[in-house]
């Protein structure tokens, strides 16, 4: 058996590294070998994490599209893969309904990865990938999921045109549903930026939840 780091000499982005899915992905990657770029909104935390794994940092709320631009224009060079990460949605009843927070979640689930794609088509080598990650949407109505649920079944096609409108750069998307998935998630999103057969796809973590009934 080879013993050969699967991400050596390779470089990952990660778009809100500073904890969860996308910290775990970034020690990870980093134990395979890659060099670490990672972006958060909290500047201690991210300092933190830097020290950690010895990774370049920028702190700034990736939603302010202009900073995010001038964030992959400053790049010294091309990079193989770039994690996207998103905070949980707001459901909440319809009468109780926070419209500008909605606002907010759609551009954090949908507008960012958009524009994240943009600069990933120009600076993420041919054959590299954008990885999205979002949260599994429900199988079937659910009481207070309509945001989440749309923004979900919004990702998952915004990935399957992503990866023709982008390619040769893969994109895939990893769903999570449960709560304990940062290692399982981490894994996953190595496995994919190595597996260069797979693009256009959603990747749903859930602990076959859906097989469970009461």
């Amino acid at each position: 058996m080879s013993n050969e780091l699967e991400l050596a000499g390779q470089t990952l982005v990660v778009i809100g590294g500073s904890s969860g899915i996308g910290l775990e992905t970034a020690r990870h990657a980093r134990a395979e070998g890659a060099r670490l770029i990672i972006t958060a909104r909290n500047a201690d935390r991210l300092h933190q994490v830097g020290l950690e794994l010895g990774a370049s940092i920028a702190a700034f709320d990736a939603t302010d599209f202009d900073r995010l631009e001038k964030f992959f224009e400053a790049l010294a060079g091309p990079v193989d893969h770039v994690l996207v990460t998103a905070p949980g949605s707001c459901d909440a009843p319809l009468a109780g309904f926070d419209l500008e927070a909605a606002r907010r979640d759609v551009d954090a689930h949908l507008l960012l990865p958009l524009q994240v794609a943009r600069n990933a088509a120009i600076k993420v080598r041919p054959g590299g990938t954008l990885l999205l990650m979002g949260r599994a949407g429900d199988h079937g109505p659910a009481e207070l999921r309509s945001l989440s649920s749309g923004l979900s079944a919004a990702l998952s096609a915004l990935t399957r045109n992503l990866a023709i409108e982008i390619a040769p750069v893969r994109v895939n998307l990893i769903a999570a549903r449960f709560v304990d998935t940062p290692l399982s998630a981490a894994a996953l999103a190595v496995h994919l930026m190595t597996n260069t057969a797979v693009t256009g796809a959603t990747f749903e973590i859930e602990g076959s939840q859906v097989l469970i009934r009461e």
